[in-house]
């Protein structure tokens, strides 16, 4: 993959931004100019007067996290011989916040796999998406590549059950592979399909099934500067259209009753409410699983259903699916110690008041 430099021709704003940055104090980590000018102005229709708070949250540095891997040893035994300074993060009890000073991507632990370098957002993914999950389900992960969520969710199946972590493109699968390797997972299978094609073998297999999709990468710009520079409208609608293809093929691998959790890393409407609007419009056997109060108390936010509109696609939204998708999960940087997120955890079946 190209470096981010390389995707900035030369002399271009972002490049000019990029020297700008690398000359600052390390605490200031970008401002609201250093932002895609699209970019911004769709946050301030999104946010409204919440969208000052947004932008001021981009001059905090990013925060580095790990994850304890809890197959090779306890939170507590890690804690006691961690050579850093560990900050728990609220939503995942083997997750901290760390350093960056400290290395924690270079020390002999890491290589060992008594840790995974992820996120402190990425992880809430698995962490409400595996809050009721029983013994021994049968979970696939169906873009998993490099591996955070695959071995998270194994974390939590605690080698019981089937872990099927999928990644269509050959050589992020190795590196998905090499990652489930070094964490010592024993009951997890790696597969290198389309899903679709992944579809025809698995019809209504999964007890769970993860769906972190390609997405434009606007909630990782703190993290990824590479996620600035390719930033465009046509890359969301790109992004989008993708999307619309995989969430069909993941709904027909889940089981009835079976949970599918959809997520993305972006604040775009259209790869989040708009999506899952579509789909629950497309497919009534499917509803949102409801918010947790818990979440409050985390900092997440709900979502919006006024983001999705009256038409995805030209198809209308019935008002009650709109109204329902103030159950999605949006994490945005300036509400909590994290990147931007988007969660939307749906049941296939009945739903607890008992429709479908």
């Amino acid at each position: 993959m190209p470096s981010a430099r390389s995707l900035a021709p030369s002399g271009s704003r972002f490049e000019r931004k990029r020297q700008e940055r690398a000359g600052r104090r390390e605490e200031a980590a970008m401002t609201k100019d250093d932002l895609p000018q699209g970019f911004v102005s769709r946050m301030e229709r999104q946010l409204g007067s919440d969208a000052a708070a947004f932008f001021s949250s981009y001059e905090r540095p990013y925060r580095r996290c790990l994850r304890v891997n809890t197959a090779k040893i306890s939170v507590e035994a890690f804690r006691a011989l961690s050579p850093f300074a560990l900050t728990p993060i609220p939503w995942e009890e083997s997750g901290f916040y760390v350093d960056a000073s400290d290395a924690p991507g270079r020390h002999p632990y890491h290589d060992a796999g008594l840790y995974y370098m992820q996120e402190a957002s990425a992880m809430a993914v698995a962490a409400v998406g595996c809050a009721d999950m029983k013994d021994s389900e049968k979970v696939l992960d169906l873009c998993a590549a490099p591996g955070g969520k695959s071995t998270q969710i194994a974390s939590k199946m605690k080698g019981k059950g089937l872990l099927v972590s999928n990644e269509i493109d050959p050589a992020r699968a190795r590196i998905l592979s090499q990652n489930i390797e070094r964490m010592g997972i024993g009951n997890d299978v790696v597969t290198s399909m389309a899903a679709p094609a992944l579809a025809e073998h698995f019809p209504g297999m999964f007890d769970r099934i993860f769906l972190d999709a390609p997405c434009s990468g606007e909630g990782m710009f703190r993290k990824e500067e590479a996620a600035i520079t390719q930033w465009s409208e046509e890359k969301i609608s790109g992004c989008a259209d993708i999307q619309r293809g995989l969430l069909p093929a993941a709904a027909s691998m889940l089981s009835w009753n079976g949970t599918l959790i959809y997520s993305t890393c972006t604040f775009a409407p259209e790869e989040d409410e708009e999506q899952i609007a579509l789909f629950l419009t497309e497919n009534p056997e499917f509803h949102l699983i409801p918010w947790n109060p818990v979440f409050d108390t985390w900092g997440f936010s709900h979502g919006d259903g006024r983001l999705a509109g009256d038409f995805v696609c030209g198809v209308p939204i019935p008002e009650s699916i709109k109204e329902s998708l103030s159950s999605c999960i949006r994490l945005y940087p300036h509400r909590l110690e994290g990147e931007g997120h988007f969660i939307a955890m749906m049941r296939r079946g009945e739903a607890e008041d008992g429709t479908t």
